[in-house]
């Protein structure tokens, strides 16, 4: 099919840019990570907050007085508006984002990663300006889905995760990819524990303003070092049309357009598998923090910082675990196992009223994040060098609707069963991962090596 491209010709290159140094792509993940999660239950936290002081309820979550507060019909209207505008924000940010980042990451493609790194940044950027002014100038809480928006519009995370794991692809063998996915989330793990950690010491110290100035500093430094200082993949990038029909008509054609070189069956399942993982992960992780808040947990700033730092750990936990079993057995049973201890920690959480069984839980998921990195090298090993930016956007979309519906699911169940198991939503994550763990088995039973049936990779 021929490429549309801009007047200028797709014989020509785009221009380098000023570049500093060819450094990775790293660093501009664990910025931006650090960022949202420093970011993440702050923002929780802040809405609970103004909607308590609206509704004038002054119950506190000291366990000394939150336990009496259960049948409390101010506080579970208070745990309701938290959760569903939680819920306004992600659907805002994911249905623009899931137009945004599938076209912006097929032309990263044409163009390189360069600049789909720095639009995603600046999106980023944007969206914790209008945060700081919600917080400082007291504005309506619906400001904050106007933020999720704009970030939307330019990539959002999604988009700068797309241009990040197709950069490894494109620079790694096919022997050492899984390793290097699960590197680069590593990264985003270190981040998220680190940002949370500092995130509830800052937020009892001093409010909730200077932290949000904090992930200010850093996303402006991010776009700053993608534009100057990350080493470009993408061999020859073309001055290429943004906006054409060609960018999402090249993903559509990943799995519907037969190749004797791929197998579309497998790019399907494993896309499914890895959007039910998502939906889980990303699904408990938004009402985790509402669920410490509340009784019988009752947790303060402080803890709720610690459950987030053990929230983030398995990113580094899993790297060390998946390079140890890698010795051992093949990728497909690091992912079964992954995802028996992530089922495990989900039960955990559904029966959690003290807080050292909530630890429990948060333990039992050290190696839960063994499973996407290994699904994400499987599905780089089925498409050319060429493709992707088509395919990691692809996957991006399907994170994004993943979010979507983790977030529909999660926020509307999560306060539907406050009445008769607050637990619910994670035993129904957990019954949810059964159905990845059987589509890897079988997949890997009917084709052992399908990642061995690939177009050949250009030197």
């Amino acid at each position: 099919m021929e490429e549309r491209v801009s007047p200028v010709g797709s014989s020509r290159s785009i221009p380098s840019a000023a570049v500093l140094f060819s450094g990775p792509v790293e660093p501009v993940v664990f910025l931006a990570n650090f960022a949202l999660v420093l970011q993440g239950p702050l923002t929780t936290q802040y809405l609970w907050h103004r909607f308590s002081t609206e509704l004038g309820y002054n119950g506190t979550r000291h366990r000394g007085n939150c336990g009496n507060q259960s049948a409390d019909p101010i506080m579970k209207e208070v745990e309701t508006l938290t959760s569903h505008w939680t819920l306004y924000m992600n659907v805002g940010g994911f249905l623009v984002g899931l137009f945004w980042s599938t076209l912006l990451g097929a032309w990263s493609d044409r163009v390189g990663r360069r600049p789909l790194l720095v639009l995603s940044s600046l999106g980023l950027l944007l969206q914790v300006v209008v945060s700081i002014f919600v917080v400082q100038l007291e504005l309506h809480v619906g400001f904050f889905v106007l933020g999720r928006v704009l970030c939307a519009l330019l990539g959002d995370f999604n988009g700068l995760l797309a241009a990040s794991f197709a950069s490894v692809a494109d620079v790694s063998s096919n022997r050492s990819r899984t390793f290097r996915m699960a590197l680069l989330e590593a990264c985003i793990g270190v981040a998220g524990t680190l940002a949370s950690l500092l995130g509830g010491h800052w937020l009892r110290a001093q409010g909730y303003a200077n932290p949000f100035w904090l992930a200010l500093g850093l996303l402006i430094i991010t776009p700053l070092y993608a534009a100057f200082c990350f080493g470009e993949t993408v061999k020859e990038p073309k001055s290429t049309r943004l906006f054409t029909l060609h960018h999402h008509r090249s993903i559509f054609q990943l799995y519907v357009v037969p190749a004797p070189e791929k197998s579309r069956k497998h790019l399907a399942l494993y896309s499914l598998a890895i959007f039910i993982v998502v939906t889980v992960h990303f699904g408990a992780q938004d009402i985790l923090t509402l669920y410490e808040l509340s009784t019988p947990l009752c947790w303060d700033s402080k803890l709720v910082g610690y459950g987030s730092a053990a929230q983030h750990l398995p990113y580094l936990t899993s790297v060390v675990g998946l390079r140890l079993l890698q010795y051992c057995l093949a990728d497909t049973w690091v992912a079964e196992i992954g995802l028996s201890f992530n089922i495990l920690g989900m039960v955990v959480f559904a029966f959690a009223s003290t807080t050292p069984l909530m630890f429990t839980g948060y333990g039992l998921l050290f190696l839960s994040l063994v499973t996407t990195p290994v699904i994400r090298a499987k599905l780089s090993k089925l498409v050319s060098k060429s493709e992707h930016g088509a395919l990691f956007s692809a996957v991006a979309c399907v994170n994004s609707l993943a979010m979507l519906m983790a977030s529909s699911i999660f926020n509307s169940v999560y306060p539907a069963t406050l009445n008769f198991m607050k637990g619910f939503p994670f035993l129904l994550g957990a019954v949810l991962l059964f159905i990845p763990a059987i589509l890897i088995g079988v997949l890997e039973k009917i084709n052992p090596h399908p990642e061995f049936q690939q177009f050949p990779q250009s030197s």
